[in-house]
């Protein structure tokens, strides 16, 4: 079997406004309007269509931040917090020593590779397909197709678990075994995982 597996929402959970607005400046009227449009641009920095140096330069711009880009790169990253109740299924699945496992998030140059770094376990994943590296986003067609011809994936063998509907549902187009994860609610990926024999 082959586990494509989302990393925000799943892997790891993230909180990116609590993180950033500690870079808005004093006294700042307008923080909802800042981090919106700062965020909506994020689409187009994880398809890599940004260079990370660019994106902070205007990402600060954007804050009206005095913040240093060290400090912003800091911000950026101390959003996650790990999910255990997955990270224990991954290490389930990995213990088996039978199913790849595959990373499948759309991501940035800033989190990835340093979030390897910064969460070993990620060492248990085999192979992974970021969209910063591939050009196109979920939930693009594109980037599943991508993963399909890199990692030739057989449909019938592959599970993927994500936590956005739009991207469940390209994936259930490829014919990929889906599960919409909830984080408030891991026991209900458990009982549909123990449905298959794996």
């Amino acid at each position: 079997m082959t586990f494509l597996f989302d990393i925000g929402r799943v892997l790891l959970d993230f909180d990116f406004e609590s993180s950033l607005a500690r870079l808005l400046p004093t006294g700042c009227v307008d923080p909802r309007a800042r981090m919106e449009r700062l965020l909506d641009r994020k689409d187009e920095f994880e398809t890599g269509a940004i260079d990370p140096d660019a994106y902070i330069q205007w990402a600060l711009g954007v804050l009206g931040s005095h913040a240093s880009p060290e400090e912003f790169l800091h911000a950026w990253r101390d959003i996650f917090t790990p999910n255990q109740a997955m990270w224990k299924c991954v290490r389930d699945l990995a213990a088996t020593g039978k199913h790849r496992l595959i990373l499948f998030s759309n991501t940035n140059a800033i989190h990835c590779p340093w979030a390897f770094d910064a969460f070993p376990e990620f060492s248990l994943f085999h192979e992974a397909v970021l969209s910063f590296e591939t050009g196109s986003v979920k939930p693009h067609p594109a980037i599943y197709q991508h993963a399909v011809d890199i990692h030739q994936l057989n449909p019938d063998t592959t599970f993927y678990i994500d936590d956005l509907p739009e991207n469940i549902a390209t994936g259930r187009s490829f014919g990929f075994h889906c599960w919409q994860y909830d984080l408030h609610n891991h026991a209900a990926f458990e009982q549909w995982l123990a449905s298959f024999p794996i």
